[in-house]
């Protein structure tokens, strides 16, 4: 499904169609970035029977040594089920720090790129799903990513996922959704 423009207000159809998709694939594993939590009480709300795992910013993404989503929000995540990854971006981390005070391109960054011609969230289904691979969450079995554009979500596909020290055994499966203009 292609929705005409990004952004939040595709968040309920986007996990809609994903859960249903992974239900139809018999897909039990979904990673779901959230900044602040809302994406993922969401999903929480109706991805039941879904192992869910939520990738958020790292601490300092904003500002040093603080976390992007609130410690309470965290805790309600956790206690219906979710696991919270807080981690460094898969696509930039370090080589973003380098390429602002030297310059240059760099191949996690030109990954980031290549991935952003299909659309933001395609680029953050992606990397959240490494994330996730890399935090040990994931059994290494196909599972269902959902990223977007700013706020909320409005991209979901089917990957096989990978880590990052092997990124390119990574596989878009399926396009579930994303938005067409971006």
């Amino acid at each position: 499904m292609l929705f005409e423009n990004p952004g939040k207000e595709n968040t309920e159809q986007t996990l809609e169609l994903a859960f249903a998709r992974g239900r139809e694939l018999n897909l039990d594993e979904i990673v779901i970035a959230s900044t602040k939590g809302d994406t993922a009480l969401q999903a929480l709300a109706i991805g039941k029977g879904f192992k869910i795992s939520v990738v958020t910013y790292h601490c300092g993404f904003k500002e040093p040594f603080k976390a992007m989503m609130e410690e309470n929000v965290k805790k309600e995540l956790e206690s219906k089920g979710a696991t919270i990854i807080s981690a460094t971006h898969a696509l930039s981390g370090v080589e973003r720090a380098v390429a602002k005070k030297h310059g240059g391109i760099y191949p996690a960054l030109l990954i980031a790129d290549t991935l952003r011609l299909f659309g933001q969230g395609t680029k953050v289904a992606v990397e959240i799903s490494i994330m996730a691979a890399d935090f040990g969450v994931l059994s290494g079995k196909d599972i269902i990513a959902v990223g977007g554009t700013g706020r909320g979500a409005d991209t979901a596909l089917v990957i096989k996922p990978a880590n990052q020290s092997a990124i390119f055994d990574l596989q878009i499966r399926e396009s579930i959704c994303k938005p067409r203009n971006f």
